[in-house]
């Protein structure tokens, strides 16, 4: 398949899962569950915790879908950093300890799902963030993308964009500080 299908598909099948899709839900696992292993893998080096990882994910994957937004992040990005973002909160955990729910605590726990207040908040968030990043220095642009929405690292943007780490490090921070005046500056004014 080629790669725009395949982003093609995936955007279809978010979409479907947004909607509580089950048959999307189960061909979108099909589809990304195996790069999205490797991802967890690479982060966490346990086959068995990755596994697991994922499993999370999915579930995340599940109950997020309804908010996604294409113009953010391609769909596999956006799958990725659920992914990413599920690792990175299984190290930060200091006991590593797996809570259990049984069915009866599992059935008295609310919906997490935002409503649709929430996600219509999220969708304009959204719209000033990419109004705001379109504001940006390309090179500053660049290094906050790669840097938020695929999680490269100081040293793997430097060597990814050809540039010195400080000059990465520069862009980042500047690219933020400008970002933050222009999301305060456009909630404020509305525009």
């Amino acid at each position: 398949m080629a790669n725009s299908d395949e982003k093609e598909e995936l955007l279809r099948l978010i979409g479907a899962v947004g909607l509580g899709d089950t048959r999307a839900y189960r061909e979108l696992y099909d589809r990304a569950a195996a790069k999205l292993f490797g991802v967890a893998l690479r982060i966490l080096r346990d086959r068995v915790i990755a596994e697991d990882v994922v499993q999370d994910a999915f579930v995340n994957i599940w109950n997020g879908a309804a908010g996604y937004n294409a113009a953010l992040s391609a769909p596999m990005t956006w799958l990725i950093t659920i992914v990413r973002n599920r690792c990175l909160d299984y190290l930060r955990r200091g006991d590593r300890a797996e809570v259990e729910l049984d069915d009866e605590l599992a059935a008295t726990l609310t919906d997490e799902r935002p409503g649709p207040e929430a996600r219509l908040l999220v969708s304009e968030d959204a719209a000033l963030l990419k109004v705001c990043l379109a504001r940006l220095e390309a090179g500053q642009r660049q290094a906050i993308a790669f840097a938020y929405f695929q999680g490269l690292s100081h040293s793997e943007l430097a060597h990814a964009m050809q540039v010195p780490i400080g000059t990465v490090k520069t862009w980042i921070r500047r690219g933020l500080s400008k970002l933050r005046e222009c999301l305060a500056h456009t909630s404020a004014s509305g525009v």
